[in-house]
C-alpha cells in the first residue's frame, strides 16, 4: 500500500486510528459533528498539526449575542423608519402661534397646573383631497369646533361643542395678509374665515375666559382616515336616510360605518332629526363617544401593531402647535388619557337658545354657559346627564341648566358619556 506524503505508514492518531482518510472510528466517533477531514500538514518532516477542538459553549455564546444585536439594530432601524414618517406627518401651525404671541396680554391666565384645554377644530376646506365635498372659493370655516378640557389629575376629560351659528364677540384679529379685522359681533365660525385659528383661539377664550393650552386642525380626510384606522364605528339607526348633500345613503338598523359613510353621517342636517345644528352636535358627540369607547375595549392603545395605523391616520391628517407637533407630544398626550374611564369621557354643548335677533342663529343661555366655563377654568368636576335627567335636576334646585345649585349641590348639563354605545 503507498503511504500518504508526510505521513509515516502506520502512525497513531491521537484519537485513535490511523492517519489515513476514513481509517478507523478517529475523532468523527468521538465528536458527532466533526468533520472527518486529512490532518494539515506541518513544515517538512514535522507530524500533523494540532487537532480542532469542538467549538465551546463561549462560542455560540457569542455567536448568538451577534444575532440577536443584528435583529435589534434591523428592528431599531425599522421602528426608527415609523417614527420619523409618523413624525413628518405632523404640520406645525407656526403662524398661529406667531399670532398669538403677538396678543399674550389680552389672553386669560393659565389654568391649574396640568390641566390642559384643547381647541379641536374640523374644518370645511376643499383642497388637500377633499374637493368632493363641495367647490373651493377660497376660504374655509369651522365645521365643528370642541374645547377639550382634561382633568389635572386626569380622571375626566369633558369634550364642549361649540355651535358654528352661535352669535359670538370676535376681538380685532390680523389675517395673513395683514389686514386687520375690527372687533364684531358675528357667527362663531367666521372668526376662522376671518383670520385663521388665532383668531378663533382668541374668540373662544374671550367667551370663555379659559386659557387654550393646544390646538388641532383636523378636515374631512383626516376624519375618515380615523374612522378606518378602527375598522369603523357601529351605530344604530330608527329609519333609513337618504341624503344626497352629505353623500349619505343608509337603511334602518344596526351596522358599521366606515369612512366616508361615517363623515355623511356626522355632517348631515336636514335629513336627519329637526334639522338643527345642535341636534348634529348631539350626533356628532355620540359618534365620537362611541369612537372612545371602541378604541380603549379593543386595547387599541395598549397595542402597537393596532395603535400604528391610528397614529398614521391622525398625524397625517393634524395641524398643531408646537408642543404637539411631534410624535413624542402627541404620544405623551394620549398616555395621559389611558386611564380615564369611559363613564368621565364626557360630551356636551354650551348651554344655548335661539338668538333673540334671528332664529337661524343661537347665543349663550346666561347664567348657565358662564357656570360652565367657570367649573371648567377651575378644574373642578363638570356633571353631565341625558335631557331629561339634567332638565329633573336642574328643576330641583330651582333654575335653569346650570344655574347655581344649592348647598352641596353640583349641576347637571344636559350631555352623555363614552359609557354607553351608539347603540345602547
Amino acid at each position: 500500500m503507498t503511504e500518504s506524503p508526510g505521513t509515516p505508514s502506520g502512525r497513531q492518531d491521537p484519537a485513535g486510528g490511523t492517519g489515513r482518510a476514513g481509517a478507523g472510528p478517529g475523532r468523527a466517533a468521538r465528536f458527532p459533528g466533526w468533520s472527518a477531514r486529512p490532518l494539515r500538514s506541518g513544515a517538512a518532516g514535522d507530524g500533523p498539526g494540532p487537532p480542532r477542538t469542538p467549538p465551546s459553549p463561549l462560542h455560540w455564546m457569542r455567536r448568538a449575542a451577534l444575532g440577536t444585536a443584528a435583529a435589534v439594530l434591523v428592528a431599531a432601524g425599522t421602528g426608527w423608519g415609523l417614527y420619523t414618517k409618523l413624525n413628518g406627518n405632523i404640520r406645525f401651525d407656526s403662524d398661529t402661534q406667531n399670532e398669538l404671541e403677538k396678543y399674550e396680554s389680552e389672553r386669560p391666565d393659565p389654568g391649574p397646573p396640568n390641566a390642559e384645554n384643547i381647541l379641536l377644530v374640523g374644518t370645511d376646506n376643499r383642497g388637500d383631497g377633499n374637493e368632493g365635498y363641495g367647490t373651493d372659493n377660497g376660504t374655509q370655516r369651522s365645521d365643528t369646533t370642541i374645547l377639550l378640557h382634561l382633568a389635572a389629575n386626569r380622571k375626566s376629560a369633558t369634550a364642549v361643542s361649540i355651535p358654528r351659528d352661535l352669535m359670538v364677540t370676535v376681538p380685532h384679529c390680523k389675517r395673513s395678509d395683514g389686514r386687520e379685522i375690527a372687533e364684531q359681533t358675528a357667527q362663531f365660525n367666521w372668526a376662522f374665515q376671518f383670520a385663521g385659528a388665532a383668531c378663533t383661539i382668541r374668540t373662544v377664550e374671550k367667551m370663555t375666559g379659559i386659557r387654550i393650552t393646544h390646538h388641532m386642525i383636523i378636515d374631512f380626510v383626516g376624519f375618515k382616515k380615523m374612522v378606518d384606522a378602527v375598522d369603523g364605528v357601529e351605530i344604530c339607526l330608527r329609519r333609513p336616510i337618504n341624503d344626497e348633500k352629505a353623500h349619505l345613503v343608509l337603511p334602518a338598523g344596526r351596522q358599521t360605518l366606515l369612512g366616508e359613510a361615517a363623515l355623511g353621517f356626522v355632517r348631515a342636517r336636514k335629513s336627519l332629526g329637526d334639522g338643527s345644528d345642535t341636534q348634529r352636535m348631539e350626533r356628532q358627540q355620540e359618534f365620537l363617544g362611541a369612537l372612545v369607547k371602541k378604541v380603549q375595549s379593543n386595547g387599541v392603545l395598549l397595542n402597537p401593531t393596532r395603535l400604528y395605523p391610528v397614529l398614521d391616520a391622525a398625524t397625517s391628517s393634524l395641524t398643531t402647535d408646537a408642543d404637539l407637533a411631534s410624535l413624542t407630544g402627541l404620544y405623551e398626550l394620549v398616555r395621559s388619557m389611558r386611564s380615564i374611564p369611559t363613564n368621565r369621557v364626557q360630551f356636551l354643548t354650551v348651554p344655548r337658545q335661539e338668538y333673540r335677533y334671528d332664529p337661524n342663529r343661537d347665543e349663550l343661555v346666561q347664567p348657565a354657559a358662564g357656570r360652565l366655563f367657570d367649573e371648567l377654568r377651575k378644574d373642578r368636576p363638570v356633571a353631565v346627564a341625558p335631557a331629561r335627567d339634567a332638565e329633573e335636576t336642574t328643576a330641583a334646585l330651582g333654575g335653569k341648566s346650570g344655574d347655581s345649585p344649592a348647598p352641596g349641590s353640583r349641576p347637571a348639563f344636559r350631555g352623555s358619556t363614552a359609557e354607553r354605545g351608539a347603540c345602547e
